[in-house]
């Protein structure tokens, strides 16, 4: 077993510490204490829907000024516009009354120069080609385009004339808006 300066070698009378789930649990159990039920509707307030990366730097509720209940929050790796992002805007949009669509990627992204050459390694590894694609890019500013086009051809999207693309910079936090 490797040690690092970080992380002591465990030893044998040392008790198991929780799983992070467990953790989660035991906060949840913290937070029912004090919740109450608002009477929010599924409807966000702002009928907007956001679509960003899933970086754990990304605190989208403070960098965009939101409360809970006033945006619809899609995440996902590098926060591309797939089929499983536009079926969930279909539904934001069509059953839950969204008007306006905010991509947001972000710099120092992990699928930046990702290559397709992942999936043929997780095939090798596993022995099973994934049916995603991993959907890296070399030009950021160009795949926030990329994925705007995306929303605003969709034929399952009614509403696709308020759709903004951004680049978050992980080091100062701005938004820098992408035409």
């Amino acid at each position: 077993m490797t040690v690092t300066p970080d992380r002591p070698a465990p030893t044998a009378a040392a008790t198991p510490r929780p799983s992070i789930t467990d953790r989660f649990v035991e906060s949840n159990r913290g937070y029912a204490v004090d919740f109450r039920d608002g009477g929010m509707d599924a409807r966000p307030v702002q009928r907007v829907a956001v679509v960003a990366c899933m970086d754990a730097r990304l605190d989208l509720f403070a960098a965009l000024g939101l409360e809970l209940g006033d945006a619809h929050i899609i995440r996902n790796a590098g926060g591309v516009v797939t089929d499983d992002t536009i079926r969930s805007l279909t539904i934001s949009q069509r059953a839950l009354g969204t008007r306006s669509v905010v991509l947001i990627h972000h710099t120092g992204c992990g699928l930046l120069g990702l290559t397709e050459d992942f999936r043929r390694e997780l095939e090798a590894e596993v022995g099973q080609r994934p049916q995603w694609a991993v959907e890296s890019f070399v030009d950021l500013d160009g795949d926030v385009r990329q994925s705007m086009q995306r929303v605003r051809t969709s034929p399952f999207l009614p509403h696709t004339d308020d759709v903004r693309g951004f680049v978050f910079d992980v080091h100062t936090g701005l938004l820098r808006e992408i035409g």
